[in-house]
């Protein structure tokens, strides 16, 4: 369907996020560790791991998962890029709700 790939993304996304968050409270922090504390299986949190190093939000270290240097600006441009998601969203709307059906 044509939404299905965006949904699979922030999905993923939020899995992403959630990993993030449990590193950056609980870090350094392991794939094992962090499985248990986010209750997913541990492919899925090496993947997302895998995704965050290469955004340089996580960096390895050889006690587990510890925050990267790019985590700060994540942040303060998280409100910016999530507002122009929901604006984007709500054009997607105005659209749908313009055809007659």
């Amino acid at each position: 369907m044509l939404l299905d790939q965006v949904n699979k993304e922030l999905e993923l996304t939020e899995r992403h996020l959630l990993v993030l968050k449990k590193v950056i409270e609980k870090g350094p922090i392991g794939i094992l560790r962090l499985a248990e504390e986010t209750e997913m299986p541990t492919h899925k949190v090496r993947y997302s791991l895998r995704i965050l190093e290469q955004e340089n939000l996580i960096k390895p270290s050889i006690h587990g998962a510890t925050e990267g240097d790019m985590v700060d600006k994540f942040l303060s441009e998280f409100e910016q890029k999530t507002k122009s998601i929901q604006e984007k969203t709500a054009r997607i709307r105005e659209i749908r709700n313009s055809i007659e059906h």
